[in-house]
């Protein structure tokens, strides 16, 4: 059967079977030898795909709804370990605060509209850890130092994080004044309440995945930037604070006690149509009324450039790579 094989494929399936058991042959080239080692910074900017904001028409998922005048920035630090030039495994901490609003949303008459009069808006302080796989497909088509692919290289990413957010809306006080609250704290979908047992308490630290691609391009063995695109599929419905409906206010005086300033907090925070119209309660924006979008969970994505310095590997260079050879 070996015989039948094209002769260029069978020394093809020679050299790969060299490169990734024998550690020593090729001492400069070696596919899987001593890891190389990685540690940089990364800055760019990042979006909240959430229950606020939005283009026209029925709200959608990921680019149909992107909000750019909402984008922040996101800054971090990784280290990344590379026991092969094929993949790596980067441990990497990030920090942003994303933002959303409804009143940035254009209104065309459509189905946006009710989306713009619920007027809700929030700004999300987040930090993340995330630890992630990167993939490097064309190693193999490497040959020597000049060859155009040892310079750039695209590759995939896929991984786990730990993300910590803290949702928190404008507050306008009686005297006109303006701060910033936390809405957790203030139930305001009636979580915890024990007259809606079925609406839990969100954990403000939650599980990602983020998944992506990037293409990095080496100034040398040692210092390399690379941009990458990657999202962050989560598995709560709350970064922005908006989930299912709207509670009754009496809920909020009945919890935290009638005439209480964090009833009144809480009321203006979980339904804010009103602020459009003072003394107008909108019909559609009442108890029961749909507030969000509890079927599709929230995610956030950033697309940062990154620069490394790059160390250890198989002798004097960093770059241990599989000769092609035919």
């Amino acid at each position: 059967m070996i015989q039948k094989l094209p002769n260029q494929i069978f020394r093809a399936c020679i050299i790969a079977a060299v490169c990734l058991f024998s550690a020593k042959t090729y001492s400069q080239y070696t596919f899987i030898g001593k890891p190389v080692y990685e540690i940089g910074l990364n800055v760019g900017p990042a979006n909240l795909l959430g229950d606020l904001g939005g283009r026209h028409g029925v709200g959608g998922t990921f680019i149909k709804d992107n909000n750019i005048q909402m984008t922040k920035l996101m800054k971090g630090a990784y280290f990344t370990v590379r026991p092969s030039e094929f993949f790596g495994v980067s441990l990497a901490v990030n920090f942003t605060t994303l933002e959303g609003a409804d009143s940035i949303i254009v209104d065309k008459g459509g189905l946006e509209v009710a989306r713009k009069n619920r007027n809700l808006s929030a700004r999300i302080p987040v930090q993340e850890l995330t630890l992630t796989t990167e993939i490097y497909p064309t190693v193999f088509l490497e040959g020597d130092d000049k060859d155009i692919y040892h310079k750039f290289r695209p590759y995939g990413i896929i991984g786990i994080g730990v993300f910590h957010f803290n949702p928190q809306g404008e507050y306008t006080a009686p005297n006109g004044t303006k701060s910033w609250v936390d809405l957790k704290p203030l139930r305001t979908e009636g979580q915890g309440m024990p007259q809606y047992p079925d609406k839990k308490e969100y954990s403000l630290t939650q599980i990602n995945i983020p998944y992506g691609v990037g293409l990095r391009y080496f100034f040398s063995d040692r210092i390399t930037a690379a941009f990458e695109v990657v999202n962050r599929k989560t598995f709560t419905d709350y970064i922005d604070d908006i989930g299912t409906n709207y509670i009754a206010d009496s809920d909020f005086d009945s919890y935290f006690g009638a005439g209480s300033n964090t009833a009144a907090i809480a009321k203006q925070m979980h339904n804010k149509a009103a602020l459009l119209s003072p003394g107008v309660r909108i019909p559609y924006y009442n108890e029961g009324d749909k507030r969000g979008t509890p079927t599709r969970y929230d995610s956030y994505y950033s697309a940062t450039i990154k620069v490394g310095y790059r160390f250890g590997g198989n002798g004097s260079s960093g770059v241990m790579r599989c000769p092609m050879v035919f």
